[in-house]
């Protein structure tokens, strides 16, 4: 994953980012820390959207390998009373 200074991007603005988002995901590097990962929109959603479906198919082996039951909201709450 390629990585920019934080003070690139604010001298040379988007623009700077841009270049490097064509390789894909960018850590943007502020106080010899990486703090933030820059990356297209499309690609954030698609990411979403594979995390949601993996989580989905994760409940549903759970539920049919019998880890987990059905249940109400009050059943939920009434355990928080425990």
């Amino acid at each position: 994953m390629a990585t920019m200074a934080a003070q690139e991007i604010k001298r040379r603005g988007m623009s700077a980012m841009n270049e490097q988002l064509k390789d894909g995901p960018v850590w943007v590097i502020a106080n010899n820390t990486p703090k933030y990962v820059v990356l297209f929109a499309d690609d954030f959603k698609r990411m979403m959207h594979e995390a949601f479906v993996d989580g989905c198919l994760k409940s549903d082996a759970e539920y049919r390998a019998g880890l987990a039951k059905p249940a109400t909201v009050e059943d939920l709450m009434s355990a928080f009373d425990e």
